[in-house]
């Protein structure tokens, strides 16, 4: 694909932040591998080859009898019979590299838990004797994942609803910005608490509400554009050909405000997986037993004789703030219009 000029120095000035470069990649790193979850922490072997077959217990349902056992439910890999059953087969599996999921109970630990770190558990286990790594992992993946949808709906929405009213201005401004006042001055994290608490606990549900009351950040930005693009000589010109509002709004107007926009995503996806982060500490974010930063958090505050759990929470979360705030600098820097023309 072949850059515009224009794009191409853009791309050369968010280059030129380092840190910010960087930054990106370590994140997309991060991120990529925490896709990879169940391939890197799971009590599932990968693959198993048994009596001339070849099993994927990851992705499918293995059940004991299927390999020689009595019980027609799923098999438990960690326990000796079914080892013994696998060995005595001639059979070999391939396992995750941590033999743990998130919601493994590992019901084999040699000490209390929560067990500090050690070769069995490599960031020990929380007070239920589970893997802290292995939620961790999937923690990081689903706070990221859920952060990057709650970004895309709310800018969404935000967009444009500051689009219709910055493009008519008039009486449709004026309620819109009322109503929009009126929505921002209500005590969002209090409401949270409260909708979260009444509500049955689900990702869905959550998403839900924290969309409700996340649209309105980039509303007076998006607004401001349109506002003042509306009465650019090439608008003007469109309208008098007869074009429609849709089109001129969608083709002549949204990319002049979608430079500013772009430089505010990082900085609204690190927001959005700090309000996840601070619901599940609180105990009304996701769902018991769901892995998230929040979670794990909260299992340091409630084990301060643990402070491996207290620890990782806050390097996991303060890494990846940190992470989304460069890259949002380096965003910033790369669409600034003077840095754009002077280079």
């Amino acid at each position: 694909m072949t850059l515009t000029p224009l794009a191409r120095r853009r791309l050369n000035n968010f280059k030129a932040n380092k840190r910010g470069y960087y930054s990106l990649w370590v994140f997309l790193a991060l991120f990529g591998f925490s896709l990879l979850a169940e391939l890197i922490a799971n009590d599932k072997p990968i693959v198993l080859h048994m009596n001339g077959e070849i099993y994927f217990p990851v992705f499918e349902l293995v059940t004991e009898e299927a390999i020689g056992g009595e019980l027609p439910i799923e098999a438990d890999y960690a326990d000796p019979y079914v080892q013994n059953l696998i060995k005595e087969a001639g059979g070999w599996t391939i396992n995750p590299l941590i033999p743990y999921s998130y919601d493994t109970i590992d019901l084999y630990i040699e000490s209390a838990a929560p067990a500090q770190p050690s070769d069995q558990h490599w960031l020990g286990t929380d007070d239920g004797a589970k893997d802290t790594l292995a939620r961790l992992i999937y923690g990081f993946r689903l706070s990221v994942a859920f952060g990057i949808t709650l970004t895309l709906l709310s800018s969404t929405i935000g967009i444009m609803l500051g689009a219709l009213q910055g493009y008519f201005g008039g009486l449709v401004d004026l309620i819109g910005q009322r109503l929009v006042e009126i929505w921002a001055s209500l005590p969002t994290l209090l409401v949270l608490i409260i909708l979260s608490s009444i509500l049955e606990p689900s990702v869905y549900w959550l998403l839900l509400i924290l969309v409700t009351f996340s649209w309105m950040t980039l509303v007076g930005l998006v607004r401001a554009e349109f506002l003042r693009a509306r009465n650019f000589d090439y608008v003007r010109a469109a309208r008098a050909l007869g074009v429609s509002n849709l089109t001129i709004m969608r083709r002549h107007v949204l990319p002049n405000a979608t430079v500013a926009t772009l430089t505010y995503m990082p900085f609204i996806l690190s927001g959005a997986v700090t309000y996840l982060t601070a619901l599940d500490f609180l105990g009304f974010g996701l769902p018991a037993g769901s892995p998230s930063l929040g979670e794990l958090m909260a299992q340091g505050k409630n084990n301060l004789h643990a402070p491996w759990l207290g620890l990782t929470g806050f390097l996991t979360l303060a890494v990846l703030l940190t992470l989304l705030i460069f890259v949002g600098e380096a965003a910033r820097d790369a669409l600034d219009p003077r840095r754009t023309q002077s280079t």
